[in-house]
């Protein structure tokens, strides 16, 4: 570190702001004095002690620290030192390498709240984002609840996790870990194995309510260590969207925790892997046309309510719409339907490329309400 000056090189001029290393020669119930060789005797005291304390009560005299010059020479004629200054920069140098070098180190988990983990490194204040924790410890919690993430980031308060320096500003005292850094290079090599549309095994590790969390199982023809480290390192998202073409309610309905599944990539980007299980299945809107046409009367039964209206199962794996313009604004869509209940419906609009079918209540129905 170029500002650290050697207490034998008796050609440097100190300045204020250098950090130089001395020798304890004396401690006192409110000051440390220090043998800083040809530049003469420094000192910490006042203000600098107090905020030391508890660094300097493990020193003992013949020890040797760095500590920052913040006056040349007080009215006593000593150098004044502040030993806080002095390990703060040097952390903040420390922590520059390991950014720079890509290292790793561990450190000790002190608190949590919504956005993720609190830690100190070498008497610094850090931050571990949700976002930044590894596929292992990321909390797969339903709907993204605040409250539920918050409680399962706290099971990690005491425990050590390994990280890296994602980004750090040691002006505004900034300093942000990654836990997850560490697998980018090992994901994006084992990522090089799959493509789009490649069918995978997967075992289902986490149920949301949007969608499902796997782990990819045995994939390649690799050697046993190799298969479990690409089930360690892969972890991919099958959306709720892409799990049956029958409307489902929730994932936990056709899935559960530790079934294995064949699935299809259908993307991958920025390292993360989406897939889907009816990509497998038999397109049952394909050739729809045939059956089903604009003005078409239809029998359906209503699955669901949501605010744009009622989904309409018309036959195994087509859902309609019927909009919830459609109903008289006198009276809500939930008093004329029924979830479970069949429907007389007419299809208004087709669009088989896009997997739409728009529906309104057929005349009879709307007289009987009446």
């Amino acid at each position: 570190m170029e500002k650290i000056t050697e207490k034998n090189d008796q050609f440097n001029i100190p300045k204020i702001g250098e950090i130089i290393q001395g020798k304890i020669i004396d401690k006192g119930k409110a000051s440390v004095f220090l043998d800083l060789g040809a530049l003469g005797t420094g000192i910490i005291y006042g203000k600098e002690f107090y905020e030391a304390k508890n660094k300097l009560k493990d020193l003992k005299s013949g020890d040797t620290t760095f500590a920052k010059i913040i006056d040349l020479e007080n009215e006593d004629g000593y150098i004044e030192l502040s030993l806080n200054e002095a390990s703060k920069e040097l952390a903040w140098h420390d922590l520059s390498q390991k950014k720079e070098k890509d290292k790793s180190f561990k450190v000790k988990i002190s608190g949590a709240n919504k956005g993720g983990l609190l830690a100190e490194v070498s008497g610094i204040s850090a931050f571990l984002p949700v976002s930044q924790l590894s596929t292992e410890h990321y909390p797969k919690v339903d709907g993204g609840n605040t409250q539920k993430i918050f409680k399962e980031l706290q099971k990690f308060i005491g425990k050590e996790i390994e990280i890296r320096v994602l980004d750090f500003n040691p002006r505004e005292d900034k300093l942000i870990l990654s836990e997850k850094l560490k697998e980018i290079k090992k994901i994006e090599e084992a990522l090089k194995k799959y493509k789009v549309g490649d069918i995978v095994e997967v075992e289902v590790t986490g149920i949301a309510d949007f969608g499902v969390f796997v782990k990819f199982i045995n994939n390649k023809k690799e050697s046993s260590e190799e298969k479990n480290k690409t089930a360690e390192e892969l972890e991919g998202l099958i959306h709720i969207s892409e799990m049956s073409w029958q409307l489902i309610k929730a994932p936990y309905e056709l899935v559960k925790i530790g079934q294995k599944l064949k699935a299809k990539i259908i993307n991958i980007s920025d390292n993360k892997i989406s897939l889907s299980l009816k990509a497998l299945e038999k397109d049952p809107w394909e050739n729809i046309e045939k059956k089903y046409k604009k003005g078409d009367d239809v029998k359906g039964k209503v699955v669901k309510f949501n605010p744009f209206g009622a989904f309409v199962q018309i036959s195994s794996g087509i859902q309609g719409l019927c909009h919830i313009s459609e109903f008289s604004p006198h009276k809500k869509m939930e008093e004329i339907l029924e979830i479970g209940k069949k429907y007389n419906f007419q299809i208004s609009l087709i669009e088989p490329a896009k997997h739409r079918i728009s529906l309104k209540l057929a005349e009879e129905e709307i007289n009987e309400e009446k």
